[in-house]
């Protein structure tokens, strides 16, 4: 099965935030306080693809009020923080809908990606992956973690599902 028939089937798609979502990179102040910094076009394909129906999720190691907030604003409301098994967390969440991991996807980055990504049915990483999580994830996106590489899946997702002209009818009319 192609990458593209995969993705037609994913009912609830989960993402990683650092190095995902933003760059990677952690700033701190002196203080101990850290910011990140989102996309804006990510954030529209997530609303987009919430908006054809697919389940989103944020499944991450750190916990941050940050990622709370940026959910929130996003209309995520399945939110997992500080979570060391990512494939344990998914599996909640898909007994909660009645899903099967065939039926759902992540985009993660790194090592303690990679359990839940070979789990789902589809998956993605950026294109500064680690080498392993590149080899087996479904798509490589072309575009940077943190500038676009989030949008590119979620229109992947929704060309895969033939949802992409009913969600673009707006912006053409």
């Amino acid at each position: 099965m192609n990458c593209a028939e995969r993705a037609a089937k994913i009912r609830l798609m989960g993402f990683d935030i650092d190095g995902v979502m933003t760059d990677g990179r952690l700033y701190f102040s002196p203080e101990g306080d850290h910011c990140k910094a989102f996309f804006s076009r990510d954030g529209l394909g997530l609303k987009l693809l919430a908006k054809s129906g697919v389940k989103l999720a944020i499944i991450t190691g750190r916990d941050s009020p940050i990622v709370t907030r940026r959910a929130a604003n996003l209309g995520i409301e399945l939110v997992m923080q500080g979570v060391e098994d990512k494939r344990a967390a998914m599996a909640e969440l898909l007994a909660r809908d009645n899903l099967d991991f065939a039926q759902c996807g992540y985009m993660g980055d790194d090592l303690i990606d990679l359990p839940l990504l070979r789990a789902c049915g589809f998956s993605a990483t950026v294109p500064d992956g680690h080498a392993l999580v590149r080899q087996h994830a479904c798509h490589v996106a072309q575009a940077p973690a943190g500038a676009g590489a989030v949008r590119e899946v979620c229109e992947l997702i929704l060309r895969a599902q033939g949802n992409w002209e009913r969600v673009m009818a707006p912006y053409l009319d």
